[in-house]
C-alpha cells in the first residue's frame, strides 16, 4: 500500500556529538522522492545529522522518523532493517579492497537477507547497469578510478531500492568534472522516485544542480523552501 508519509520527519529534535548538543530545536520533512542538499561549515553538524538519521548515533532529545522507523525507539535488531530502506553512501568509498565489484555488491545483497543466487545475479547486473559500469564486476576496486569506485558505492546503495539515499559528501575526493557526473547519475536515480539527502562542500555543484538546500549554521538549520537565504560563495560552507 501506497503511503504518502515524508521518508524523513524531524521534530524538534537536537543532535549531538559525544556529550555536546552539535544542532538543536530540528523541525523539517523531507518527501518522498525530494533532492535536499545539506550544507554547512565543517563541525556544524552535518555528519552527525546524517549518522543519526541511518541510526548510527543515538536520537536522545526529539523525535525524527526515517523510512518508518522511529529513532528515539530503534531497537539494535532493527537497525539492519532500516538500512534495507535507505541507502548509504560515504566519501572514502568503503569497498573490500581484497574483494571484486561482484563480490563487494554479493555482500552486501546476503547481509540484507538475497539467499536466490539467480536473484541476486540479475539484481547485480541491473544496478551496475543504472550506474554505467556494465562491466566492472569482476575488477578490483583498485583497478578502477575514484569516478568509477563511487558508482560501485551507488550501486551498492542502490540493491535494495531504498527509499532514500543519503550521501555523506560523495564528491568530495573526486575532480569536478566527475563530480558532476555522480551529481547527474543521482538526478537520475532522484526521477525514479528516490529522495536524495546529500552532504557537500561543493558551492558549484549547488549552483550548478538547484534544489532544496538544509544550511547547519550556529547550531540550527535553515531551510532554503521556508528561510531567505542565498549562498554566495565557497565560503558559506
Amino acid at each position: 500500500m501506497f503511503s504518502s508519509d515524508p521518508v524523513v520527519r524531524v521534530h524538534d529534535a537536537t543532535i549531538f556529538q559525544d556529550q555536546n548538543s552539535v544542532l538543536t530545536d530540528l523541525n523539517f520533512e523531507i518527501d518522498k522522492g525530494e533532492f535536499t542538499f545539506l550544507v554547512g561549515r565543517t563541525g556544524s553538524g552535518k555528519s552527525s545529522l546524517l549518522k543519526t538519521l541511518y541510526a548510527d548515533l543515538p536520537l536522545r532529545l526529539g523525535d525524527i522518523s526515517v523510512a518508518g522507523f522511529a529513532m528515539r525507539e530503534i531497537k539494535s535488531y532493527q537497525i539492519p532493517l532500516l538500512r534495507r530502506k535507505i541507502g548509504i553512501i560515504f566519501q572514502d568509498f568503503q569497498l573490500f579492497p581484497d574483494r571484486t565489484v561482484g563480490e563487494n555488491l554479493n555482500f552486501v545483497m546476503k547481509a540484507t537477507g538475497w539467499g536466490e543466487s539467480s536473484k541476486m545475479k540479475a539484481r547485480l547486473a541491473e544496478v551496475l547497469m543504472q550506474v554505467g559500469l556494465g562491466s566492472v564486476e569482476k575488477k578490483m576496486p583498485h583497478q578502477l578510478s575514484g569516478g568509477e569506485q563511487q558508482r560501485v558505492v551507488i550501486a551498492r546503495a542502490l540493491i535494495n531500492e531504498p527509499l532514500i539515499l543519503i550521501a555523506d559528501e560523495p564528491t568530495g575526493n573526486l575532480d569536478p568534472e566527475v563530480s558532476s557526473g555522480i551529481l547527474k547519475l543521482f538526478q537520475q536515480i532522484n526521477k525514479s522516485g528516490t529522495a536524495i539527502l546529500m552532504a557537500t562542500h561543493s558551492y558549484g555543484l549547488i549552483k550548478r544542480f538547484p534544489a532544496r538546500v538544509l544550511k547547519c549554521e550556529e547550531g540550527k538549520i535553515f531551510d532554503s523552501n521556508i528561510d531567505q537565504f542565498e549562498l554566495k560563495s565557497e565560503e558559506d560552507f
